[in-house]
This record gives structure tokens, sequence and C-alpha cells, in this order.
């Protein structure tokens, strides 16, 4: 049985689109609308200019699209242009309806046989699409399109992927990026990656030239994080058992509240010894083992973890996730009077005599 080819991914979709390799089908679903709204945006723009769009350009709603007269307009021919654009938003409007369950299957017909002059662009928001029939065929080569279709599901980041997928943003990008920056952008910035990525362009346009790339330094200047007094630092001071670091960065934190609020600290110490304590039960240490029982891609974040298990036995990364517990309860007003940011001294008191 042949190997079941990988589905392009949105940077290698965006390159084909910036080069002018269109495909006869986009299928673009999911529960993160950022990569459906770019990639559509950008196959409207560069596949037409904004003359060509008056006769070339059919936009349809799912609210109030009928699937028939998409297809219809599919089967046009452009008028004076190269491409014409078919796009239906919200897709996922048409299924909703009453009756209407399966009617996203009816584009089978017409993925069998494609206009190639034709892109047609379907976005599905929210989860999955559920016309696979339509999508099986999607992706095939016809004699009338020979580059196949794509579907591409637009899943929403999790907090651990969010460095990997920044170090691949910058790739792209051609931007060099050193690991602290990174984890300093995904710690601040989080799974927004309208504001992500659009904090990352304009750091792209401050380094154009310089080999150095994005640094701490240039985060700190431009966007405001600071370089030693954060939650990826009071992360690094933890696992060392340096507890002069680890107060002086809670002293930063309380004098800087709104950019530093105790919720979030707890989270992200409650994810980090939550790896930790996964890294000491599991069995095989190899790196690729260990990736994929935390789930975490960045082999310089699993050396992290493992440099906490050194220095924090199973119990104590067990009694850690207790203490972390009971904080996150107190700091939102259930059953503590207690200042947050005491509370979190003396969370990071209990966790630095574990």
């Amino acid at each position: 049985m042949a190997e079941k080819k990988a589905s392009p991914t949105f940077f290698a979709l965006r390159t084909e689109v910036q080069n002018r390799k269109f495909r006869p089908i986009y299928v673009l679903h999911g529960e993160e609308s950022y990569y459906i709204d770019q990639l559509s945006e950008l196959i409207v723009n560069t596949a037409l200019t904004e003359d060509e769009r008056d006769f070339n350009l059919e936009v349809f709603y799912g609210n109030d699209a009928l699937v028939g007269d998409v297809i219809n307009s599919c089967k046009q021919f452009p008028a004076f242009a190269q491409h014409r654009v078919v796009v239906l938003r919200e897709a996922q409007l048409i299924v909703k309806q009453p009756g209407r369950k399966d009617e996203l299957n009816l584009f089978m017909h017409y993925a069998q046989k494609p206009l190639a002059s034709t892109i047609l662009v379907i976005c599905y928001k929210g989860g999955k699409i559920s016309a696979k029939q339509f999508t099986d065929e999607a992706v095939k080569s016809h004699d009338s399109a020979p580059t196949p279709g794509v579907v591409l599901e637009s899943a929403k980041v999790k907090d651990s992927g969010l460095p990997a997928l920044i170090k691949t943003y910058c790739t792209d990008m051609s931007v060099a990026i050193d690991n602290k920056s990174m984890m300093m952008m995904a710690e601040f910035v989080g799974t927004d990656l309208s504001r992500l990525f659009g904090e990352l362009d304009k750091l792209r346009i401050l380094v154009e030239g310089n080999p150095q790339g994005i640094t701490p330094e240039l985060i700190e200047r431009n966007i405001g994080i600071s370089k030693d007094y954060n939650n990826f630092e009071l992360e690094d001071a933890l696992r060392r058992r340096d507890a002069l670091k680890a107060y002086r960065i809670i002293d930063y934190f309380e004098k800087n509240p709104k950019n530093n609020p105790v919720q979030n600290t707890v989270g992200m110490l409650f994810s980090f010894f939550s790896n930790v304590l996964i890294v000491r039960a599991t069995k095989d240490q190899s790196p690729s083992s260990l990736m994929a029982a935390t789930g975490n891609k960045s082999s310089w974040r699993i050396e992290k973890f493992c440099a906490a298990a050194r220095n924090f036995s199973t119990q104590a990364c067990v009694n850690i996730i207790t203490y972390l517990r009971e904080c996150d309860v107190k700091s939102k007003g259930m059953g503590s009077h207690q200042d947050s940011y005491a509370l979190l001294r003396e969370l990071i008191y209990k966790i630095l005599h574990a």
C-alpha cells in the first residue's frame, strides 16, 4: 500500500501562492481562523489584480449560499484574466442548516473535473469539514487540472507548540531567532497568532540585514518584555533552585502587575512541572521518546525538563503540582483574602524547598 502523502503546511502553500502556483481547489478548515483568513486573502490578492476582480471574483457566504450557484460560478471562464476566483466563506453555516448536512458533498462532482482556470476556495471555520467524499476528490489530479487541490486543516496551536511555530515563521521569513527569544515571544504573546506574527513582522523589519536576527535585547527594547524578569527566567531560576533570582523576579512582577498576572505565572509553572514529572516517569529517556511523552517538539525545551528532573524528585514534583493548584484557586479569591503576589511568594518558597 502506498504511503499517504503528507498535506502541505500553511507556510508551504503560502510560498506556492506567492510564486503564483495555484491549486484548482483549496479546502481550508479547522478551529484556527488565522491561517484560513490569511491564505484565502492571499490567493485573491495574488491571483487577481484590483481591476480583474470586478469580473473574475465571486464571493459567497454560507448563511445564504446555494452550493449549485457556487458550482455554476466555478464553471465560468475568466474575463480578460488568467484566473477566476470563487470563494465560499463561512461554509460551516451551510451544514448547520436543517436538511443541508451533506450538501457540501455536491462539490464532489465538480472536483472530479474542475475548470483549470478557476480557483475555488472554501473556508470552513470552527472545526473539521464533514464532506469526506468531496475532500477525497479535491486532492486528486485530473486531466483538466493536473495540479491537485489541497485540504489544509488549520488546527489550534497549543502553548507547547508555540516555540516551534515561531521558529518556523522566522525561518520562512529568513530571519534568525535564538531559543530565549522564542520562549519570550511565546510566553508574552501566547496563541493569538494574528498578534504574534504581527509582532514578529515588526521585529523582522528592524533586523533586516542583521545576521544576528531577533534577540532578547531587541524584544525588550521594542515590545516591552524584560529579558531578565519574565516567567521563562523564573522557571529557570526555580529549576536551578536560585532563590535570590526567583524572589527578584517576583518583586518585579509585583511592580508591573499589568504585564505579569499571577494566574499566567501559575499556569506556566504548572505546565513546566507537569512535564518534569512526565520526564521522571518515562522509562525511555531518549529525546524522541520524551518529545512524544510531553508533546513538546523542542529538543532545547526537553533539555530544560531533564535538568529540572535531576533537581526535583518525583514526590517533589507531585507536591509542587498540588501547591500550584492551591495557589491558583486562592489567587482567584476562593478561600483566601491574601494579596495574589503574597500567595506567589509563598508558592515560590514551597517550590524551592520541595
